[in-house]
């Protein structure tokens, strides 16, 4: 039986690889490491609350099905992706706005799929774990933490998706680290620098996340006072640090050309448009993006974009 975990082990990392992925099989067991970490740092004062209510509903009351009992072992996935570039067109003039590398959701099924042809051939099954991502690949080894609370690949940098599974296939070697910082962040300030917000803190992992741009953007109501207008840069989530990390250098400008909306479609998403309201070929560039479940926030943060640009 070991030998037969071990070379199925070995068919998951190589036909993950094969196609470009990057992945880590650790111990069922570790669910529990993660929500005893993450309730330490809440109870330590250094979480904050709505970051830690999210990561407990949304996380861990699906990490393991009832439905899955055979479930032994988690696999973390990273899926390479660039940044998205899109147009919109406004007032007669053309905007390019920057959607950041994590947000597609169509690598989701490719990787799902491939995991489940390889373990469903052997007689193991899948199901998707939705769980604290960042922190589970740092503890895998499979991802190292940036000062800003980034997590990131050699080779990838930050660009690329993190997916979770469960698998009933046993762990075969079920390695967990302790927390680790990328070498460069131990002589870079970076990252520290470049936050409008002042969200990164030197000397630990988690960030303020309550000061977070991307916390604030990817969320109902709107914007604090304190945000400043100029401080916007990408239509959901933030660019700032991450366009300034050394381990990035060599992926800045990976960039894939995606939509383009015209001015009647741009007036609609910015009037907040439902999707009962917009046409179908609207419907279905937001689909392409992944932007359909962000549609609640998107005329606001549309709004302070192309404001941020028109008074240039």
């Amino acid at each position: 039986m070991t030998t037969n975990v071990s070379e199925i082990t070995r068919l998951v990392y190589s036909g993950l690889e094969q196609n470009g992925y990057r992945g880590r099989i650790v111990s069922i067991k570790h669910i529990a490491d993660l929500k005893e970490e993450i309730e330490a740092h809440y109870n330590g004062g250094v979480l904050d609350k709505a970051l830690y209510r999210e990561y407990s509903l949304a996380s861990f009351e699906s990490a393991a099905p009832e439905d899955f009992p055979a479930a032994k072992s988690l696999i973390i996935i990273a899926a390479p992706q660039p940044q998205y570039r899109v147009k919109f067109n406004y007032g007669g003039r053309l905007f390019h706005l920057i959607i950041p590398p994590t947000y597609s959701h169509h690598t989701d099924e490719t990787v799902g799929n491939l995991l489940s042809d390889i373990l469903k051939a052997k007689g193991f099954h899948l199901r998707p774990a939705f769980l604290p991502f960042k922190l589970l690949a740092v503890h895998s080894g499979l991802a190292k933490y940036g000062k800003n609370n980034i997590s990131y690949i050699g080779g990838l940098g930050s660009f690329y998706r993190l997916r979770a599974f469960l698998t009933d296939l046993p762990a075969f070697e079920d390695s967990w680290h302790g927390l680790q910082l990328l070498e460069q962040c131990n002589q870079c300030k970076a990252c520290i620098n470049k936050c409008p917000t002042g969200a990164i803190v030197e000397h630990r992992f988690l960030i303020q996340a309550e000061k977070c741009l991307t916390f604030h953007n990817e969320r109902k109501g709107e914007f604090p006072d304190w945000i400043e207008p100029f401080w916007h840069n990408c239509l959901i989530g933030c660019m700032r640090c991450q366009s300034v990390c050394p381990a990035n250098k060599r992926l800045f400008s990976w960039f894939e050309e995606k939509e383009s909306f015209t001015e009647e479609e741009t007036g609609l998403i910015l009037k907040g448009a439902s999707p009962y309201q917009l046409p179908r070929v609207t419907i279905g560039k937001l689909y392409r993006l992944s932007l359909l479940d962000d549609i609640n926030v998107l005329p606001r943060n549309l709004n302070a974009l192309l404001g941020q640009c028109e008074s240039r």
